[in-house]
């Protein structure tokens, strides 16, 4: 009987641990400019920290650890949200997700798919940006307060940070 149970346990120790796993990181949404900018307006009294970025842009990489090295301070102050729009393409979803788990993403993902009208909806962002990525925008309120064209250093992210929240 207590070889059973001791099965029984170590079995349900494995389900339990690869189902966390799974539940890490299983799927990101795949969402359009309107969704994300319906996204923005909603976060009511917060400090919304948007980084553009993507798997294959070695800034947008080396900027991430920094990035959810703030996210993991932060997340508990309902002040403050961090979203991160992967510009990859939909059909590399998988491949996001691998990375995502591979680097611990722990801030929201979502994967902005409408590459085919980036030129409407990025001079709606930031009249100057030219699409260059990464990009991060700090939004309050729904309002932009700050736009930051390229790698940003902790430092400046943290400045940012502690000046608008």
């Amino acid at each position: 009987m207590k070889k059973i149970l001791s099965l029984t346990l170590f079995i349900l120790s494995i389900s339990f641990y690869y189902s966390q796993e799974q539940w890490v990181v299983t799927d990101i949404p795949l969402i359009k400019y309107e969704m994300l900018e319906k996204k923005i307006q909603e976060e009511k009294d917060v400090l919304l920290v948007l980084n553009f970025w993507s798997t294959t842009c070695a800034p947008c990489v080396k900027e991430l650890p920094d990035f959810m090295e703030i996210n993991n301070q932060l997340k508990s102050n309902p002040k403050f949200k961090m979203l991160l729009v992967s510009l990859d393409r939909a059909k590399d979803k998988d491949r996001v997700i691998e990375f995502m788990k591979k680097k611990n993403l722990t801030a929201e993902v979502v994967l902005l798919d409408d590459i085919k009208r980036m030129n409407t909806w990025i001079p709606k962002f930031e009249k100057n940006w030219d699409g260059n990525i990464p990009v991060t925008i700090f939004y309050k309120n729904g309002e932009k307060v700050h736009f930051n064209d390229g790698e940003m250093s902790k430092t400046e992210l943290e400045n940012v940070i502690t000046k608008n929240l």
